[in-house]
Protein backbone atom coordinates (compact mmCIF):
# COMPACT_ATOMS: atom_id res chain seq x y z
CA UNK A 1 0.00 0.00 0.00
CA UNK A 2 1.28 3.47 -0.98
CA UNK A 3 1.41 6.48 1.96
CA UNK A 4 -1.96 8.71 1.56
CA UNK A 5 -1.33 11.93 0.39
CA UNK A 6 -0.01 14.32 2.10
CA UNK A 7 -0.97 17.60 0.24
CA UNK A 8 -4.27 18.64 1.40
CA UNK A 9 -6.97 21.09 -0.46
CA UNK A 10 -6.88 24.25 1.72
CA UNK A 11 -9.46 24.65 4.33
CA UNK A 12 -12.57 26.94 3.35
CA UNK A 13 -14.06 29.85 5.29
CA UNK A 14 -15.20 27.20 7.93
CA UNK A 15 -14.27 27.21 11.46
CA UNK A 16 -14.26 23.29 11.48
CA UNK A 17 -12.86 22.57 15.22
CA UNK A 18 -15.35 25.52 16.51
CA UNK A 19 -18.26 23.60 14.55
CA UNK A 20 -17.36 20.21 15.92
CA UNK A 21 -17.48 21.52 19.48
CA UNK A 22 -20.93 21.96 18.22
CA UNK A 23 -21.53 17.95 17.97
CA UNK A 24 -21.06 16.87 21.65
CA UNK A 25 -21.05 13.08 20.40
CA UNK A 26 -17.86 14.17 18.19
CA UNK A 27 -16.09 14.65 21.63
CA UNK A 28 -16.17 10.89 22.58
CA UNK A 29 -13.74 7.76 22.09
CA UNK A 30 -14.63 4.49 21.06
CA UNK A 31 -12.69 1.26 21.80
CA UNK A 32 -10.05 3.70 23.15
CA UNK A 33 -9.85 5.87 19.65
CA UNK A 34 -11.34 9.08 19.07
CA UNK A 35 -14.31 8.54 17.24
CA UNK A 36 -14.36 8.96 13.39
CA UNK A 37 -18.10 8.89 12.25
CA UNK A 38 -18.19 8.41 8.81
CA UNK A 39 -21.56 7.06 8.65
CA UNK A 40 -23.31 10.37 8.02
CA UNK A 41 -25.80 8.96 5.15
CA UNK A 42 -27.33 6.92 7.60
CA UNK A 43 -27.88 9.28 9.89
CA UNK A 44 -26.50 12.69 11.32
CA UNK A 45 -25.18 13.47 14.30
CA UNK A 46 -26.73 16.56 15.92
CA UNK A 47 -25.71 19.61 17.30
CA UNK A 48 -26.19 21.03 20.99
CA UNK A 49 -28.72 23.69 20.01
CA UNK A 50 -30.74 21.04 18.21
CA UNK A 51 -30.61 18.74 21.74
CA UNK A 52 -31.64 21.96 23.31
CA UNK A 53 -34.37 22.85 21.27
CA UNK A 54 -35.85 19.31 21.74
CA UNK A 55 -34.85 19.41 25.39
CA UNK A 56 -36.18 22.75 25.97
CA UNK A 57 -39.85 22.08 24.30
CA UNK A 58 -40.40 19.36 26.86
CA UNK A 59 -38.90 21.33 29.73
CA UNK A 60 -41.13 24.18 28.93
CA UNK A 61 -43.89 23.80 26.09
CA UNK A 62 -44.81 20.58 26.02
CA UNK A 63 -48.76 20.62 25.07
CA UNK A 64 -50.80 19.46 22.67
CA UNK A 65 -50.72 21.33 19.36
CA UNK A 66 -54.27 23.36 17.42
CA UNK A 67 -56.37 22.32 20.14
CA UNK A 68 -56.95 24.32 23.37
CA UNK A 69 -56.58 28.27 24.25
CA UNK A 70 -53.67 28.07 27.44
CA UNK A 71 -50.18 28.97 27.23
CA UNK A 72 -48.44 26.37 26.84
CA UNK A 73 -50.32 24.68 24.15
CA UNK A 74 -50.39 28.38 22.17
CA UNK A 75 -46.44 28.31 22.34
CA UNK A 76 -46.20 24.71 21.31
CA UNK A 77 -48.53 25.23 18.43
CA UNK A 78 -46.27 28.50 18.31
CA UNK A 79 -43.34 26.26 18.34
CA UNK A 80 -44.50 23.67 15.64
CA UNK A 81 -46.08 26.04 12.99
CA UNK A 82 -43.03 28.36 13.16
CA UNK A 83 -40.77 24.96 12.19
CA UNK A 84 -43.13 24.58 9.15
CA UNK A 85 -42.47 28.15 8.11
CA UNK A 86 -38.79 27.85 8.61
CA UNK A 87 -38.87 24.60 6.33
CA UNK A 88 -40.60 26.07 3.58
CA UNK A 89 -37.93 29.20 3.71
CA UNK A 90 -35.75 25.87 3.48
CA UNK A 91 -36.61 24.25 0.07
CA UNK A 92 -38.47 27.84 -0.83
CA UNK A 93 -42.03 25.93 -1.38
CA UNK A 94 -44.99 28.76 -2.30
CA UNK A 95 -46.65 27.98 0.71
CA UNK A 96 -46.89 26.66 4.27
CA UNK A 97 -49.82 24.55 3.14
CA UNK A 98 -47.39 22.51 0.76
CA UNK A 99 -45.23 21.50 3.93
CA UNK A 100 -46.64 18.30 5.41
CA UNK A 101 -44.53 16.75 8.57
CA UNK A 102 -44.19 12.89 8.18
CA UNK A 103 -42.00 10.55 10.07
CA UNK A 104 -39.68 10.54 7.15
CA UNK A 105 -38.70 10.12 3.85
CA UNK A 106 -40.55 6.71 3.86
CA UNK A 107 -43.42 7.65 5.48
CA UNK A 108 -43.78 10.98 2.69
CA UNK A 109 -42.95 8.69 -0.12
CA UNK A 110 -45.48 5.80 1.32
CA UNK A 111 -48.37 8.57 1.95
CA UNK A 112 -48.09 9.81 -1.24
CA UNK A 113 -48.56 6.06 -2.84
CA UNK A 114 -51.79 5.62 -0.47
CA UNK A 115 -53.11 8.79 -1.55
CA UNK A 116 -52.04 10.01 -4.89
CA UNK A 117 -52.15 6.23 -5.86
CA UNK A 118 -55.62 6.11 -5.48
CA UNK A 119 -56.14 7.38 -9.14
CA UNK A 120 -54.15 4.23 -10.89
CA UNK A 121 -55.68 1.99 -12.53
CA UNK A 122 -54.69 -1.35 -14.43
CA UNK A 123 -52.38 -0.35 -17.16
CA UNK A 124 -51.18 2.75 -15.82
CA UNK A 125 -47.13 2.93 -15.14
CA UNK A 126 -44.97 3.94 -12.57
CA UNK A 127 -41.34 4.74 -13.55
CA UNK A 128 -38.62 5.19 -11.28
CA UNK A 129 -34.95 4.19 -11.39
CA UNK A 130 -31.98 1.88 -10.63
CA UNK A 131 -30.49 3.60 -8.14
CA UNK A 132 -33.60 3.88 -5.90
CA UNK A 133 -33.34 3.17 -1.94
CA UNK A 134 -36.03 0.88 -1.22
CA UNK A 135 -37.77 3.12 0.12
CA UNK A 136 -38.56 4.37 -3.30
CA UNK A 137 -39.29 0.51 -4.59
CA UNK A 138 -41.17 -0.96 -2.61
CA UNK A 139 -44.52 1.46 -1.88
CA UNK A 140 -44.60 1.61 -6.12
CA UNK A 141 -44.34 -2.43 -6.31
CA UNK A 142 -47.00 -2.66 -3.62
CA UNK A 143 -48.91 -0.06 -5.50
CA UNK A 144 -48.99 -2.13 -8.64
CA UNK A 145 -49.92 -5.12 -6.91
CA UNK A 146 -52.92 -3.36 -5.56
CA UNK A 147 -53.87 -1.57 -8.90
CA UNK A 148 -52.55 -3.46 -11.77
CA UNK A 149 -49.96 -1.06 -12.50
CA UNK A 150 -46.61 -0.98 -13.98
CA UNK A 151 -43.37 -0.46 -12.38
CA UNK A 152 -40.58 0.56 -14.77
CA UNK A 153 -37.17 1.42 -14.61
CA UNK A 154 -34.56 4.12 -15.63
CA UNK A 155 -31.16 1.91 -15.77
CA UNK A 156 -28.47 2.29 -14.60
CA UNK A 157 -24.59 2.61 -15.92
CA UNK A 158 -21.78 0.74 -14.14
CA UNK A 159 -20.15 4.40 -12.39
CA UNK A 160 -23.29 4.74 -11.01
CA UNK A 161 -25.20 6.78 -13.17
CA UNK A 162 -28.54 7.03 -14.56
CA UNK A 163 -28.72 5.96 -18.28
CA UNK A 164 -31.12 8.71 -19.61
CA UNK A 165 -30.54 7.47 -23.55
CA UNK A 166 -34.21 6.53 -23.68
CA UNK A 167 -35.97 8.62 -21.10
CA UNK A 168 -38.25 10.05 -23.63
CA UNK A 169 -39.80 5.90 -24.50
CA UNK A 170 -39.76 5.15 -20.62
CA UNK A 171 -42.08 7.96 -20.01
CA UNK A 172 -44.94 7.78 -21.84
CA UNK A 173 -49.27 8.08 -22.66
CA UNK A 174 -49.69 5.17 -19.72
CA UNK A 175 -46.91 6.80 -17.06
CA UNK A 176 -48.81 8.54 -14.35
CA UNK A 177 -45.87 9.52 -11.84
CA UNK A 178 -41.52 9.32 -12.29
CA UNK A 179 -40.38 8.98 -8.65
CA UNK A 180 -36.44 9.58 -8.50
CA UNK A 181 -33.86 10.02 -6.20
CA UNK A 182 -31.93 13.32 -6.27
CA UNK A 183 -28.84 12.20 -4.71
CA UNK A 184 -27.98 8.38 -4.19
CA UNK A 185 -27.10 7.18 -0.65
CA UNK A 186 -25.07 4.40 -2.05
CA UNK A 187 -22.48 6.45 -4.42
CA UNK A 188 -23.43 9.90 -3.69
CA UNK A 189 -24.55 10.45 -7.67
CA UNK A 190 -26.45 14.15 -8.10
CA UNK A 191 -28.87 12.80 -10.52
CA UNK A 192 -29.35 15.24 -13.45
CA UNK A 193 -33.43 16.17 -12.07
CA UNK A 194 -34.00 18.62 -13.24
CA UNK A 195 -33.89 16.99 -17.03
CA UNK A 196 -35.87 14.42 -15.81
CA UNK A 197 -38.86 17.27 -14.27
CA UNK A 198 -39.00 18.70 -18.17
CA UNK A 199 -39.09 15.21 -19.83
CA UNK A 200 -42.10 14.44 -17.48
CA UNK A 201 -43.58 17.34 -17.64
CA UNK A 202 -43.43 17.70 -21.16
CA UNK A 203 -46.42 15.11 -20.95
CA UNK A 204 -48.20 16.68 -17.99
CA UNK A 205 -46.93 13.90 -15.61
CA UNK A 206 -46.16 14.78 -12.17
CA UNK A 207 -42.42 14.12 -10.48
CA UNK A 208 -41.65 13.40 -7.11
CA UNK A 209 -37.78 14.03 -6.24
CA UNK A 210 -36.43 11.89 -3.02
CA UNK A 211 -34.46 14.46 -1.37
CA UNK A 212 -33.35 12.53 2.03
CA UNK A 213 -29.18 13.04 0.63
CA UNK A 214 -29.81 16.25 -0.97
CA UNK A 215 -31.38 18.28 1.76
CA UNK A 216 -27.89 18.05 4.46
CA UNK A 217 -24.87 18.85 1.44
CA UNK A 218 -26.40 21.42 -0.94
CA UNK A 219 -29.24 24.17 -1.07
CA UNK A 220 -32.62 23.11 -2.73
CA UNK A 221 -34.93 24.83 -4.07
CA UNK A 222 -38.05 22.91 -4.86
CA UNK A 223 -39.92 25.32 -7.30
CA UNK A 224 -36.46 25.90 -9.10
CA UNK A 225 -36.28 22.71 -9.66
CA UNK A 226 -40.37 22.29 -10.43
CA UNK A 227 -40.77 18.60 -9.08
CA UNK A 228 -44.48 18.43 -7.82
CA UNK A 229 -43.44 16.06 -4.80
CA UNK A 230 -40.30 16.25 -2.65
CA UNK A 231 -39.52 14.79 0.46
CA UNK A 232 -36.88 14.04 2.84
CA UNK A 233 -36.10 13.19 6.48
CA UNK A 234 -34.96 15.28 9.67
CA UNK A 235 -32.18 12.81 11.02
CA UNK A 236 -30.23 13.01 7.88
CA UNK A 237 -29.85 16.85 8.06
CA UNK A 238 -28.85 17.55 11.27
CA UNK A 239 -32.44 17.03 13.43
CA UNK A 240 -33.81 14.32 14.80
CA UNK A 241 -34.70 10.98 13.96
CA UNK A 242 -38.69 10.05 13.64
CA UNK A 243 -39.56 13.78 11.82
CA UNK A 244 -39.51 14.49 8.00
CA UNK A 245 -41.27 16.23 5.22
CA UNK A 246 -43.26 16.10 2.00
CA UNK A 247 -43.60 18.93 -0.14
CA UNK A 248 -46.20 18.67 -2.24
CA UNK A 249 -47.15 21.26 -5.03
CA UNK A 250 -50.76 22.59 -3.65
CA UNK A 251 -53.14 22.32 -6.35
CA UNK A 252 -52.07 18.63 -6.47
CA UNK A 253 -52.55 18.07 -2.95
CA UNK A 254 -56.02 19.63 -2.54
CA UNK A 255 -57.31 16.88 -5.25
CA UNK A 256 -55.13 13.51 -3.29
CA UNK A 257 -57.40 12.26 -0.34
CA UNK A 258 -56.31 11.67 3.50
CA UNK A 259 -53.76 9.04 4.02
CA UNK A 260 -54.60 8.50 7.38
CA UNK A 261 -58.00 9.97 10.14
CA UNK A 262 -58.54 10.97 13.29
CA UNK A 263 -57.58 13.55 15.08
CA UNK A 264 -56.63 17.24 13.34
CA UNK A 265 -57.14 16.40 9.96
CA UNK A 266 -60.46 16.89 10.20
CA UNK A 267 -63.02 20.05 10.52
CA UNK A 268 -66.30 18.61 12.08
CA UNK A 269 -67.46 14.80 11.82
CA UNK A 270 -70.83 13.58 12.56
CA UNK A 271 -72.21 10.24 11.78
CA UNK A 272 -73.68 10.91 8.69
CA UNK A 273 -69.81 11.85 7.41
CA UNK A 274 -66.99 13.92 7.74
CA UNK A 275 -65.78 17.44 6.56
CA UNK A 276 -61.64 17.02 5.86
CA UNK A 277 -59.26 19.85 7.16
CA UNK A 278 -57.55 22.74 5.15
CA UNK A 279 -53.70 21.90 4.13
CA UNK A 280 -51.52 20.57 5.18
CA UNK A 281 -53.42 19.26 8.40
CA UNK A 282 -55.51 17.35 6.14
CA UNK A 283 -52.15 14.80 5.62
CA UNK A 284 -51.46 15.01 9.57
CA UNK A 285 -53.99 13.02 11.36
CA UNK A 286 -53.12 12.54 15.20
CA UNK A 287 -50.55 14.16 17.56
CA UNK A 288 -47.60 14.73 15.61
CA UNK A 289 -43.68 14.57 16.58
CA UNK A 290 -43.72 18.07 18.03
CA UNK A 291 -40.57 18.09 19.30
CA UNK A 292 -39.63 16.40 16.13
CA UNK A 293 -40.63 19.44 14.52
CA UNK A 294 -39.39 21.46 16.41
CA UNK A 295 -35.87 19.92 16.45
CA UNK A 296 -36.21 20.33 12.63
CA UNK A 297 -36.69 23.56 12.75
CA UNK A 298 -33.79 24.12 14.88
CA UNK A 299 -31.55 22.05 12.07
CA UNK A 300 -32.98 24.19 10.17
CA UNK A 301 -31.62 26.70 11.82
CA UNK A 302 -27.85 25.78 12.20
CA UNK A 303 -27.47 24.81 8.25
CA UNK A 304 -28.59 28.34 7.40
CA UNK A 305 -26.57 30.00 10.09
CA UNK A 306 -23.24 27.98 8.74
CA UNK A 307 -24.70 28.20 5.11
CA UNK A 308 -25.44 25.85 2.78
CA UNK A 309 -22.73 26.90 -0.23
CA UNK A 310 -20.11 26.63 2.23
CA UNK A 311 -21.57 23.21 3.50
CA UNK A 312 -21.13 22.25 -0.32
CA UNK A 313 -17.72 23.50 -1.01
CA UNK A 314 -16.40 22.19 2.39
CA UNK A 315 -17.72 18.56 1.56
CA UNK A 316 -16.48 18.87 -2.15
CA UNK A 317 -13.08 19.23 -0.55
CA UNK A 318 -13.34 16.32 1.94
CA UNK A 319 -14.57 14.20 -1.10
CA UNK A 320 -11.94 14.77 -3.16
CA UNK A 321 -9.18 14.38 -1.10
CA UNK A 322 -11.25 11.11 0.13
CA UNK A 323 -10.93 9.48 -3.50
CA UNK A 324 -7.20 10.41 -3.84
CA UNK A 325 -6.61 8.79 -0.61
CA UNK A 326 -8.90 5.59 -1.22
CA UNK A 327 -7.21 5.51 -4.64
CA UNK A 328 -3.89 4.94 -2.97
CA UNK A 329 -5.23 1.86 -1.12
CA UNK A 330 -4.03 -1.41 -2.49
CA UNK A 331 -6.76 -3.43 -3.92
CA UNK A 332 -9.35 -0.88 -2.87
CA UNK A 333 -11.75 0.04 -6.07
CA UNK A 334 -14.28 2.89 -5.58
CA UNK A 335 -17.62 1.89 -6.26
CA UNK A 336 -19.29 4.99 -8.19
CA UNK A 337 -17.51 7.62 -9.89
CA UNK A 338 -20.07 9.80 -11.72
CA UNK A 339 -18.44 13.37 -12.15
CA UNK A 340 -21.06 14.99 -9.68
CA UNK A 341 -21.35 13.58 -6.70
CA UNK A 342 -22.28 14.27 -3.27
CA UNK A 343 -19.29 13.48 -0.30
CA UNK A 344 -20.38 9.28 -0.33
CA UNK A 345 -17.38 7.21 -0.75
CA UNK A 346 -18.28 3.50 -1.27
CA UNK A 347 -15.62 1.17 -2.21
CA UNK A 348 -14.47 -2.64 -2.15
CA UNK A 349 -11.46 -4.11 -1.13
CA UNK A 350 -10.08 -7.61 -3.03
CA UNK A 351 -10.20 -10.20 -1.15
CA UNK A 352 -12.09 -8.53 2.22
CA UNK A 353 -15.69 -8.87 3.29
CA UNK A 354 -17.72 -5.37 3.87
CA UNK A 355 -18.56 -6.92 7.17
CA UNK A 356 -15.25 -8.29 8.37
CA UNK A 357 -13.57 -4.62 7.43
CA UNK A 358 -16.47 -2.82 9.23
CA UNK A 359 -15.95 -4.94 12.17
CA UNK A 360 -12.26 -4.27 12.57
CA UNK A 361 -12.94 -0.26 11.59
CA UNK A 362 -15.03 0.24 14.17
CA UNK A 363 -12.37 -1.19 16.50
CA UNK A 364 -9.90 1.59 15.10
CA UNK A 365 -12.62 3.94 16.25
CA UNK A 366 -13.79 4.44 12.69
CA UNK A 367 -17.51 4.23 12.06
CA UNK A 368 -18.65 3.12 8.41
CA UNK A 369 -21.52 1.41 6.66
CA UNK A 370 -21.43 -2.10 5.40
CA UNK A 371 -23.57 -4.03 2.88
CA UNK A 372 -26.40 -3.39 0.39
CA UNK A 373 -27.44 0.04 1.68
CA UNK A 374 -31.17 -0.21 0.85
CA UNK A 375 -30.50 -0.87 -2.57
CA UNK A 376 -30.36 -4.06 -3.37
CA UNK A 377 -31.48 -3.59 -6.79
CA UNK A 378 -28.38 -1.78 -8.22
CA UNK A 379 -26.12 -3.90 -6.13
CA UNK A 380 -27.07 -7.07 -8.05
CA UNK A 381 -26.57 -4.82 -11.43
CA UNK A 382 -22.86 -4.31 -10.55
CA UNK A 383 -22.79 -8.10 -9.48
CA UNK A 384 -21.96 -7.18 -5.19
CA UNK A 385 -23.22 -8.29 -2.29
CA UNK A 386 -22.32 -5.14 -0.64
CA UNK A 387 -19.64 -2.23 -0.63
CA UNK A 388 -18.14 -0.44 2.57
CA UNK A 389 -19.35 3.26 2.52
CA UNK A 390 -17.77 6.45 4.02
CA UNK A 391 -19.97 9.34 3.71
CA UNK A 392 -18.44 12.72 4.80
CA UNK A 393 -20.08 15.12 6.56
CA UNK A 394 -18.77 19.21 6.57
CA UNK A 395 -17.52 18.30 10.42
CA UNK A 396 -15.46 15.82 8.98
CA UNK A 397 -11.75 16.10 8.89
CA UNK A 398 -8.96 15.16 6.76
CA UNK A 399 -7.16 13.60 9.39
CA UNK A 400 -10.21 11.34 9.70
CA UNK A 401 -9.74 10.65 6.28
CA UNK A 402 -6.28 9.81 6.84
CA UNK A 403 -7.40 7.44 10.12
CA UNK A 404 -9.89 5.47 7.34
CA UNK A 405 -7.03 4.98 5.02
CA UNK A 406 -4.64 3.61 8.03
CA UNK A 407 -7.65 2.03 9.41
CA UNK A 408 -8.11 -0.30 6.29
CA UNK A 409 -4.61 -0.92 6.24
CA UNK A 410 -4.53 -2.48 9.81
CA UNK A 411 -7.62 -4.44 8.63
CA UNK A 412 -5.52 -6.03 5.70
CA UNK A 413 -3.10 -6.71 7.76
CA UNK A 414 -5.77 -8.76 10.01
CA UNK A 415 -7.30 -10.48 7.69
CA UNK A 416 -4.28 -11.36 5.76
Amino acid sequence: MTAAPERRPERPALDIEAIRRDFPILQQQVHGQPLAYLDNAATSQKPAAVIEAVSRYYREDNANIHRAVHTLADRATAAYEGAREKVRRFINAGSSREVVFTRGATEAINLVAASFGQRLREGDEILVSHLEHHANIVPWQQLCERTGATLRVIPMTATGELDLADLDGLINERTRLVSVVHVSNVFGTINPVERIVEAAHAREIPVLLDGAQATPHAPVDVQSLGCDFYVFSGHKMYGPTGIGVLYGREALLETMPPYQTGGDMIRTVSFEGTEFNELPFRFEAGTPNIAGAVGLGAAVDYLEGVGLERIAAREQELLAYGTQALESVEGLSIVGTAPRKAAVLSFVVEDMHPGDMGTILDHQGVAVRTGHHCAMPAMQFLGLPGTTRASLAFYNTFEEVDRLVKALAFAREVLG
